[in-house]
């Protein structure tokens, strides 16, 4: 996929792709020093990390004002968020505990000109929040109990989750039960076909 085969498929404004092009700039360049992606998949990137983060986007809740990205790594789907919805006024908080993620993403915002990204270098464990946040997401980071613990800790009660899962989704699920209460809806993945993005609401310890 090519980045305007990407922004046809994603279907994103010329400006917003133009913050993704500056942050694929900064990847590219980071990533001839850093693991920040998997090599393999640098050539397919746009569709693999791209269009699978940009496919939360029309999920999302009506209005919502904040997400948050646990273990945010490369930016995705933090970054790719904060780019498609800066014209509508949501601010992004990025955690990564990782220094060197969590410089790359901070290069990256700037590279983007991003004005609603905040970047926090710490473990999602240790965080503080002023507000909770609207929305949580995470991809590639854990099992879906340690990600709903780590969610626990900076979710309000209205606070929903999407999380990008893959095939164990159901055996992970399964693992939650007897932890957690939660209200849960599958959406099928359109880069995955295996993939299967969680929408978490209602969540409370059982």
């Amino acid at each position: 996929m090519t980045p305007s085969e990407f922004a046809t498929a994603a279907n994103v404004s010329r400006e917003t792709m133009d913050r993704l092009l500056g942050m694929d700039r900064v990847l590219i360049d980071w990533s001839e020093r850093h693991n920040l992606i998997a090599r393999s998949t640098i050539k397919d990137r746009w569709h693999r990390h791209y269009l699978d983060s940009a496919q939360l986007v029309p999920l999302l809740p009506e209005g919502i004002k904040s997400i948050v990205d646990m273990g945010a790594g490369a930016g995705f789907p933090g970054l790719v968020l904060a780019a498609m919805l800066a014209e509508k006024d949501v601010s992004v908080t990025l955690i990564e505990s990782t220094g060197k993620k969590a410089a790359f993403l901070t290069a990256a915002g700037e590279a983007m000109g991003l004005g609603n990204l905040k970047v926090i270098p710490a473990r999602i464990e240790a965080v503080k929040l002023a507000s909770p946040p609207d929305v949580i997401v995470a991809r590639a980071l854990a099992r879906l109990d340690k990600l709903l613990a780590y969610g626990a800790g900076i979710q309000g009660q209205s606070t929903r989750y999407f999380l990008l899962k893959g095939q164990d989704v159901e055996d992970e699920l399964t693992g939650t039960t007897k932890s957690w209460h939660m209200e849960v809806i599958r959406h099928k993945s359109c880069t995955n076909p295996d993939g299967v993005i969680l929408e978490i609401g209602n969540l409370a310890r059982a």
